[in-house]
């Protein structure tokens, strides 16, 4: 039964690993945003600035582990 639960939760496409690397792309922005409200001047941009760097360090990741677990190279 375990298996059948992690089965959703695992990514076997490029489209899905693009779809969460949307999502969180999203998320970073609007935390991005946040930094800037909250701390303005140059500080609150270089936070911003860290958000969406998260991101692609995050998205190249998940793309090349999964060219790994389709057995790719």
């Amino acid at each position: 039964m375990w298996s059948r639960v992690r089965r959703l939760f695992t990514i076997k496409t490029k489209f899905e690993a693009y779809l969460v690397i949307y999502g969180l792309g999203l998320g970073a922005i609007e935390r991005g945003v946040h930094y800037l409200q909250t701390y303005p001047g140059i500080g609150g941009w270089l936070l911003f600035a860290a958000c969406p760097v998260a991101v692609f360090m995050a998205g190249g990741r998940v793309l090349d582990s999964l060219d790994h677990y389709r057995g790719e190279d």
